[in-house]
């Protein structure tokens, strides 16, 4: 069953065949809708021709308004006007019901309003049924919430290019006034969707709007005498387009005052409808051969001012009763017959025959100041004509008509409607845009405690008896293989398998995952989907986090409660130059660079490390420019840092070890090293510390301050030894002094060790310690004080005795002087676990000391220790620093080199 669920989440290789299928159903709504209106509305005119126009047409019109008001009301009021502000508000995560009862309701119901007489359009309509019947798909095939928003547009999308025959219109349309969306896997879907559409439309259907069927009936033509005329048509374009929206607007508010049935009040509109039509010339009876009579230049002046107010009026008076119908082709209508007059005063000013021409820009031009998408208006055109000489015409009158319409109203008749309704889509942070904004990687844990999937059921309990989590992720060598919870050891014990059984046997495999890009609202979508109460997240395969339903509930809270940085925020860091290496690691170690002098040292320690655990490199080179500087757009200077990280992936390269490298310019180090572990998921930073710092109310310095107190990973904090302890270190491992003499030193017996004691002084060593081809660490101390940072420290030794040539380990556990009893528990605890892994001498010694760092330095200074590790929590290293306590005095009170190990903040509850 997982397998199969795993399966049907949205992924790449199933959006074909969706896009596919939400195109194919919503070119066939389109023309049965089209062959609908033209059966039903040839029906109407024959009537008119067999009966007085003035009986037949105002009967048609009352018997069709009330029996589509009646589906209307009684089965999907959600199906009134177009559709367009409805299928807005459901991309925008508003409640609005999309199925099958809205796409049945909203066809049968148009095919009656159009039917009527009404001077309402089919596309809007074939909008709203195409993405009714994608989110309907989106309920048969389960899928996530923002993958059903990119369905719902496609089939948008579809509807539209299906309405007009213009695929890249219908893609432009969702793309600039539904979603806004420019993501892949959204144009990818709404492309193939569209021309799907299209072509369906196109094969089935016939031309839809018979335009580009009479190109040789008529011509056109653009000169740049003309463009003044096309300046002037943009600007009637702009001032009656805003007309026109507050005309819808104010019959809305009309008819809601109006307390009135909603059938009745269609009834009445396709009434008004059938009498106006009666009145006028026979070609109104037809609003297609309207348009095609203006298009042709056979219209008159008053022909065409006659079409402009009746339908500017007829529509206002349709669409505010709510009777289903669009507003495309009344625009379209419109703009034809404002154009046609453009194009009669240019006639009758220059001379020259392109009445025509200035029809079809006007179609473009009154569009774009109605939906303020002009981009979409010039496409519209231009797809049904294949003219290129309208390209200019178009541009200028459309670009000049929604400049006039946007100083006249900043907002787009859709975003009007929808306003007018109560549902307003401001750019305010929403609780639905809060969801979407938020990824996996903003909300997850990035610390998860794991089991292995050779652990053996009784040690599986132990853990789940110490630990208050009600289930874990199973790794296998750093990659989720599965997931175990309680329930399943419950399993266990009905089953009664042996505690030896390998907890492989009872895992959940392929469990449900997401992944770090992944929005908030998907995770949430999941967890309840498959009633789940974590989810893993992971890059690839590997496991890179978890999110628990506290996490959301705390990330929620946070947002109502304000806790939320106030003041002006630091611009992001920018990356100028990377290189990246296969992602085969288990996880990733961060090395800062920025001393060329200690930069070998650090990516070489890192490197041991790194291969210990399994890890890639990630190496970053930061470049501070200055505040007034925006990051992204200052040019620097590479040199340096570009000499760091070659010299980093050639210590990378001989240590087989996968590396990656960055180079970012940021106001601030610190902030640059954040963005660097959330985005690159970095599991262990290693950085380096010179032993001291002149910052004031700083501890280690600002930036160090700064990554120990808020870095989510494990922090390795390094202070090198003096250059004599690092020269004595490197002697004393190679037996040898640089110009290739043996040292002749005293020697004296350590313990059966055979180690040098009291090794030469080396004043007269340079303090340039590049020439060291090892930070070699043969003696380590480390002092013992309990606690999981502690633990941790310990687990480090395997890594870093790569690093020697013949290692030795002291473990050292300080006790008060007036305490009687003393329990090494905790030592003898590190020294089983080191001896289990290293074929080195391990010692351990318990002391007595009223100073703990007292007698820490001087064992130091006695053993002469070529590093001390000490482990302290994220709180407790700055404030025993602060104090004068163990990780501070050590580091600078003795000459070899000091590693401070600070672990991640446990995993919380879930």
């Amino acid at each position: 069953m997982t397998i199969i669920n795993k399966w049907l989440l949205p992924r790449g290789r199933i959006a074909i065949a969706e896009a596919c299928a939400i195109g194919f159903v919503s070119g066939l709504s389109a023309v049965f809708l089209k062959e609908g209106v033209n059966t039903v509305g040839g029906w109407r005119i024959q009537l008119a021709q067999q009966l007085p126009p003035l009986i037949a047409l105002p009967l048609v019109g009352i018997v069709f308004g009330l029996i589509a008001g009646f589906l209307v009301e009684r089965f999907a009021p959600e199906t009134t006007g177009g559709g367009i502000p409805q299928v807005k508000s459901a991309l925008a995560g508003v409640p609005v019901a999309l199925n099958w009862r809205v796409a049945l309701v909203k066809l049968g119901s148009c095919i009656l309003s159009l039917s009527s007489g009404m001077t309402l359009g089919r596309q809007g309509p074939t909008v709203h049924i195409g993405a009714a019947l994608a989110s309907e798909l989106s309920r048969i095939v389960p899928t996530s919430p923002s993958h059903r928003r990119q369905l719902i547009a496609a089939g948008a999308a579809a509807g539209l290019a299906a309405g007009f025959n213009a695929p890249i219109a219908g893609v432009l349309f969702v793309v600039e006034e539904l979603l806004h969306d420019f993501s892949e896997l959204t144009l990818g879907t709404a492309i193939l969707a569209s021309f799907i559409g299209a072509v369906v439309s196109r094969l089935l259907g016939g031309q839809s709007l018979n335009v580009n069927l009479d190109l040789t009936a008529y011509t056109t033509s653009f000169s740049a005498p003309e463009i003044p005329f096309y300046i002037l048509l943009g600007l009637l374009a702009g001032v009656f387009g805003t007309l026109f929206n507050q005309g819808i607007l104010t019959a809305l508010a009309v008819n809601r005052r109006w307390r009135v049935r909603m059938p009745v009040r269609v009834a009445i509109a396709g009434a008004i409808s059938g009498i106006a039509i009666a009145l006028l010339p026979a070609s109104f009876q037809n609003h297609t051969g309207l348009r095609e009579f203006l298009l042709t230049g056979d219209a008159t002046a008053i022909g065409a001012i006659l079409a402009f107010i009746s339908h500017f009026l007829l529509t206002c008076i349709a669409y505010g009763s709510g009777a289903p119908g669009g507003l495309f082709a009344p625009a379209l209508l419109l703009g034809a017959a404002l154009g046609y007059l453009i194009g009669l005063l240019e006639v009758h000013t220059l001379g020259s025959a392109a009445a025509t021409t200035y029809a079809l820009a006007g179609m473009g031009a009154f569009f774009s100041a109605v939906a303020k998408v002009p981009i979409t208006g010039i496409v519209i055109i231009f797809e049904m004509t294949t003219d290129f000489n309208l390209v200019l015409p178009l541009m200028i009158g459309s670009v000049t008509a929604y400049l006039i319409a946007d100083a006249l109203s900043k907002t787009g008749l859709y975003n009007r409607l929808l306003e007018w309704n109560g549902v307003s889509l401001s750019k305010e942070p929403s609780s639905n845009n809060f969801l979407r904004q938020l990824t996996a990687a903003d909300v997850m844990q990035r610390r998860v405690e794991t089991l292995s999937s050779q652990l053996p059921l009784a040690e599986a309990a132990q853990a789940f008896s110490r630990s208050h989590h009600r289930g874990f992720p199973v790794v296998n060598e750093g990659v989720l293989v599965g997931i175990v919870t309680q329930t399943d050891l419950a399993k266990m014990e009905s089953r009664a398998l042996p505690g030896e059984t390998p907890l492989s046997e009872i895992m959940t495999p392929d469990p449900v995952t997401v992944r770090l890009s992944d929005s908030l609202s998907e995770v949430l979508y999941r967890l309840d989907r498959y009633k789940l109460s974590r989810l893993p997240v992971t890059e690839g395969r590997k496991l890179v986090g978890i999110i628990t339903r506290s996490d959301i509930i705390r990330v929620e809270s946070d947002r109502l409660n304000f806790k939320t940085p106030q003041g002006p925020k630091a611009e992001p860091s920018y990356v100028v130059y990377q290189t990246r290496s296969p992602a085969t690691g288990r996880g990733r170690l961060l090395v800062p660079l920025a001393n060329p002098q200690t930069a070998h040292l650090l990516v070489r320690t890192a490197a041991a490390i790194a291969r210990e655990k399994h890890y890639e490199l990630e190496c970053l080179s930061a470049i501070v420019v200055s505040k007034s500087d925006a990051p992204d757009r200052t040019p620097v200077d590479l040199t340096k840092a570009l000499d760091l990280l070659q010299e980093a992936i050639a210590i990378a390269q001989s240590w087989q070890i996968p590396i990656h490298t960055q180079i970012r310019t940021t106001h601030d180090i610190a902030q640059a090293v954040l963005e660097t572990i959330q985005e690159r998921n970095i599991d262990l930073i290693l950085m380096g510390w010179k032993g001291q710092t002149s910052t004031p109310g700083r501890i280690f310095g600002s930036v160090v301050d700064t990554l120990i107190r808020q870095a989510p990973c494990d922090v390795l904090l390094v202070k090198w030894g003096t250059p004599q302890a690092q020269v004595r270190s490197y002697l004393n491992g190679q037996a040898a002094d640089l110009f290739g003499n043996r040292v002749v030193g005293e020697e004296k017996a350590n313990n059966g060790r055979g180690l040098p004691r009291h090794p030469l002084t080396y004043s007269s060593v340079s303090t340039d310690l590049s020439y060291c081809p090892l930070p070699l660490f043969n003696r380590y101390l480390i002092p013992m004080a309990g606690g999981p940072n502690c633990a941790a420290a310990i687990r480090l030794i395997p890594a870093l005795v790569h690093l020697s040539q013949s290692p030795e380990i002291q473990l050292c556990q300080i006790f008060e002087p007036g305490k009687q009893a003393i329990n090494t528990q905790v030592m003898q605890s590190a020294t089983d676990f080191l001896n289990s892994l290293l074929k080195c001498p391990i010692n351990s010694i318990a002391l007595r000391s009223p100073v703990v760092t007292d007698a820490v330095i001087q064992l130091a200074k006695q053993e002469q220790c070529d590093v001390v590790i000490v482990g302290a929590s994220r709180e407790g290293l700055l404030k025993q620093a602060w104090a004068g306590n163990i990780p501070e005095a050590i580091a600078l009170h003795c000459d070899c080199t000091v590693i401070l190990f600070r672990q991640a903040a446990p995993p919380e509850e879930g």
